[in-house]
């Protein structure tokens, strides 16, 4: 398994990590524009993943505004990566009391069709979600604007855009 630690001390540089895991997404569906990945964001609240998300989706291509999907559950978005529409699906799990909720709410599917589902506060849903690609974990420090932030590959899938990673880091 692919992990990179990287400690960031101003908010400019989780930007920089994001947009460069962003540009190896893009890659990655550039290159199979028939791609699904399954990205867990991880943190304690304030911790800076909706932040993350919104330079990650960002830099893939996105022109318009990232909006918190905390309230709505799931925000879409449809990226133009070469000549091909890529789907993301931004979820945010923060407010679901129970992993039935998440199951009730129908988005299983998206996991199973083409493109990125990125999903804030996975451990609400528990066992009810695939297997994730990549894995995020964001720590905030005690000093202000640091941050603490670990990425890991779980599948094949997630070492090809691990490795697209470093090579932009």
């Amino acid at each position: 398994m692919n992990q990179l630690s990287k400690h960031c001390r101003q908010e400019s540089e989780t930007g920089d990590l994001a947009r460069s895991l962003g540009q190896a997404l893009a890659q990655y569906f550039k290159e199979s524009p028939d791609g699904q990945v399954n990205l867990a964001l991880s943190g304690e609240l304030g911790a800076g993943k909706t932040s993350f998300a919104r330079s990650l989706i960002q830099s893939m291509g996105h022109l318009g505004k990232v909006k918190s999907p905390s309230y709505a559950l799931c925000e879409p978005y449809s990226i133009a990566v070469a000549q091909h529409s890529i789907a993301v699906h931004h979820f945010d799990l923060f407010r679901m009391r129970s992993p039935l909720e998440w199951q009730e709410a129908g988005f299983a599917d998206l996991f199973a069709t083409p493109g990125l589902c990125l999903v804030e506060w996975p451990e609400k849903a528990e066992d009810t979600l695939p297997v994730f690609d990549l894995s995020i974990s964001i720590t905030a420090l005690p000093i202000e604007c640091e941050r603490e932030i670990h990425i890991a590959a779980h599948s094949p899938t997630g070492q090809i855009i691990f490795l697209k990673l470093e090579s932009l880091s």
